[in-house]
């Protein structure tokens, strides 16, 4: 959890204020889709459900500093429906169980 943590986080500093939300999408995305696939086997839900909320986090932080926000009402402004418009990849919901073999 904390390499792609880690990962998010470096996607979405401070520094890439001046960027298009777009490029940032398109350098996460890749990002979070290998992560996923990598761990797509097995109970992670709650994992993915974590890193999820994090990105939104860090994505509708970086969105407030980029449009002059301030304030800790993020969770309003930047909803799940802003994220998915944006085209940013959601790890819940990819988990594949094991079939069982009788």
């Amino acid at each position: 959890m904390a390499s792609i943590r880690s990962k998010v986080r470096d996607l979405t500093q401070p520094r890439q204020v001046g960027r298009p939300f777009e490029a940032v999408v398109e350098q996460l995305n890749p990002v979070l889709r290998g992560w996923g696939t990598y761990f797509c086997q097995g109970n992670s839900s709650k994992k993915f459900g974590a890193i999820d909320s994090y990105v939104h986090e860090r994505m509708a932080k970086l969105a407030s500093r980029k449009y002059g926000l301030s304030g800790f009402n993020w969770i309003d402004r930047f909803t799940w429906e802003w994220l998915g418009n944006l085209g940013i990849y959601r790890l819940s919901g990819t988990i594949r169980y094991p079939t069982a073999h009788a």
